[in-house]
């Protein structure tokens, strides 16, 4: 059997995994552990009236479930039944002497998908899973062995997913921008394409200013602008931008996750530079930029990012972590009233836009 793949990589040619006795879907995203079970289900029988007995993972038994798997199907035909055990972490921990077992020795008759949302690869049941049955990961895929999301990856699943559900182009510089605006959330990514896809119309294309229009909307263009008044050195701006913000209803800690994300970039840019040159290297700024996250578009970013970056300098540009952290602590403490959470939101914009003052000779 294949043993454990992504969900991409199953979604992507169902027919080269055909369902096992038993099935494992995986992971913390509902949205892709549906597209698995709907297509493990189309597997296993093509009628889309066809019965499937689907079980509370927290209230069935094993007996009810091994009764279904046992049954013969009423019109032959080698049809199999299908028992689907959703939120089945209780009851794999419940069960999981008797699933070994029945791993071993598997009902011809039947075909099991236990959906749940941590499977560890170290228990006795993973591993005898992975001989003889099929486990599908549905989660955000990361780069390599790292912790980061593969943004690039699931852009490109975003352009299939238009073409093949919503019979839309989405262009590059749209999915990209689709992943910084909604990130990682598959359920909301499909919702947005679909809207986008109506102002598209069928067949049509759908650009990075549709986006930009459609799905964030003039809260984001004013978190943007925001962001840009604030690097830019224009504090006013960036303050009355604030304010219009959380006049209209948007919660500080809302806000100050669009602008960790934002501001992480820089301190990363920062790190990577300062990395090089301790290395010996001189390295070009626009290139760190783009290594730190930084995209071209739209038309200018680079430029943009790049004098925002000098505005800063090197000396704020390296404390951004630090000032980040203080202000996520301040957060979810001792200012995580609306009131006090907004003087530590203005506190974060004056050190990005003010000049640092020059310190005295011995400090």
């Amino acid at each position: 059997m294949a043993g454990k793949l992504h969900v991409f990589d199953y979604l992507d040619a169902p027919s080269k995994y055909p369902p096992a006795a038993i099935n494992v879907v995986f992971g913390d995203e509902s949205f892709l552990k549906r597209l698995a079970i709907k297509s493990l289900r189309a597997a296993v029988s093509s009628d889309e009236d066809a019965p499937v007995a689907t079980f509370d993972g927290e209230a069935i038994q094993w007996r009810d479930v091994l009764d279904e798997l046992s049954t013969v199907a009423l019109f032959g035909g080698g049809a199999k039944r299908l028992a689907v055990v959703e939120q089945a972490d209780d009851f794999v921990t419940k069960h999981r002497d008797r699933l070994e077992t029945y791993v071993d020795k598997p009902r011809s008759t039947g075909v099991l998908i236990l959906e749940v949302g941590t499977w560890a690869a170290t228990t006795r049941l993973y591993k005898a899973v992975d001989k003889t049955g099929l486990q599908i990961e549905c989660r955000a895929p990361l780069v390599g062995n790292s912790k980061n999301v593969d943004e690039r990856k699931i852009a490109a699943w975003l352009i299939q997913w238009a073409q093949k559900h919503h019979d839309a182009v989405l262009a590059p510089q749209a999915a990209a921008l689709m992943m910084e605006l909604v990130g990682a959330e598959f359920g909301l990514l499909d919702q947005e394409l679909a809207k986008l896809a109506l102002f598209a119309g069928p067949g049509g294309t759908i650009k990075a200013d549709l986006v930009r229009d459609v799905v964030g909307g003039w809260k984001t263009k004013t978190v943007w602008e925001l962001m840009d008044a604030a690097c830019d050195g224009n504090a006013a701006e960036a303050l009355r931008q604030l304010d219009r913000a959380l006049q209209s209803g948007e919660p500080p800690q809302a806000l100050f996750g669009q602008f960790s994300w934002s501001l992480r970039r820089f301190a990363t840019a920062t790190r990577i530079y300062q990395r090089a040159e301790r290395e010996g290297r001189r390295p070009v700024l626009r290139a760190v930029l783009e290594q730190a996250g930084f995209r071209a578009y739209p038309k200018g970013a680079l430029e943009n990012a790049e004098r925002q970056l000098k505005q800063m300098g090197r000396d704020r540009a390296g404390q951004l972590f630090r000032w980040l952290l203080e202000a996520d602590l301040a957060l979810k403490g001792t200012h995580s009233s609306p009131s006090l959470a907004r003087s530590v939101l203005e506190q974060l914009i004056l050190r990005l836009a003010r000049t640092t003052p020059p310190q005295p000779a011995g400090r």
